[in-house]
């Protein structure tokens, strides 16, 4: 029975994102640049629930987590429920949504997503271990952790001057290529310190302006009553089965390829989403 809750809890608010996501940009209407200042009150709760968590239980037992969790997740059906509706915008796609789904661009971005959110595998399922197998302390780990979290905060608060300056597909392209770079220094420069401090820099793009830039894109591509719609698509695709062939392609390739080998593979899988983008992600005028 706790898998079938695990999996009803994991399914309904996997649903609940993408609406957010639409609802959000919606209200934002032509102003979608502060999408990341309002995303990024969802990185601060992480750190905030990561840091008062960790605390409470050291004075309490772990099952007092199902409690705190309970907590979270009572506040979140609450500030749901005084979300306001938004009115359908004036632009209706007349066909179905299988015909956006056929666009190149469409299966260009989500083909080119999934590879990236695949390439985060080696690192969300064994950064710590990597860590830690090199000689660097749990309370090191965290602030290593802690660093990039930092980051993507940052990024998020400045999106709307890089929205200014470049285009969403300059912005996930360029995101691509810094995951590359990331990827290469964490699986063969992890004896540094330095080199790991930079790497964590680069959470900034590789999940920050990468998330914000193909959210942006997805509002773009799927329009009217298909927007909803087209952003759990994406996220499905993408961070539900690109995640999970991710996290197990990596469990195998640490087993049988060890540290260096995994993170490099992940390099190519986000060099490999990098040239699908750059090769069939053209956007009309008004995707822009």
């Amino acid at each position: 029975w706790i898998c079938a809750v695990a999996f009803a809890l994991s399914f309904f608010l996997s649903a609940a994102i993408p609406l957010v996501d639409s609802t959000t940009l919606l209200r934002l209407g032509e102003r979608t640049g502060d999408y990341g200042r309002i995303r990024l009150w969802g990185s601060i709760g992480y750190m905030v629930a990561v840091v008062v968590v960790g605390y409470l239980l050291d004075l309490f037992h772990v099952s007092a987590l199902l409690w705190i969790v309970l907590v979270l997740i009572a506040g979140t059906l609450a500030l749901g429920l005084s979300i306001p509706e938004t009115d359908r915008p004036p632009y209706t796609e007349a066909g179905p949504i299988s015909h956006i789904l056929k666009r190149p661009a469409v299966m260009a971005l989500i083909a080119g997503c999934a590879l990236m959110v695949a390439a985060h595998g080696p690192y969300y399922s064994f950064y710590s271990i990597h860590l830690v197998s090199h000689g660097y302390s749990k309370g090191m780990t965290g602030w290593l952790w802690a660093l990039g979290v930092l980051c993507e905060i940052g990024i998020f608060f400045w999106l709307p001057r890089l929205y200014g300056a470049f285009t969403l597909r300059q912005i996930l392209i360029a995101s691509f290529a810094l995951a590359v770079v990331r990827f290469l220094v964490i699986g063969w420069g992890a004896d540094s310190l330095a080199l790991l401090l930079f790497a964590q820099t680069l959470h900034a793009a590789t999940f920050g302006s990468f998330h914000a830039a193909a959210i942006g894109i997805v509002h773009r591509l799927f329009r009217g009553r298909h927007q909803a719609r087209g952003q759990a698509i994406y996220g499905s695709l993408t961070y539900g089965v690109g995640g999970t062939v991710g996290s197990l392609a990596s469990g195998y390739g640490w087993e049988q390829l060890g540290a260096g080998q995994t993170f490099s593979l992940a390099a190519g899988a986000a060099g490999l989403g990098m040239l699908i983008v750059l090769w069939k992600l053209k956007l009309d005028e008004r995707d822009r």
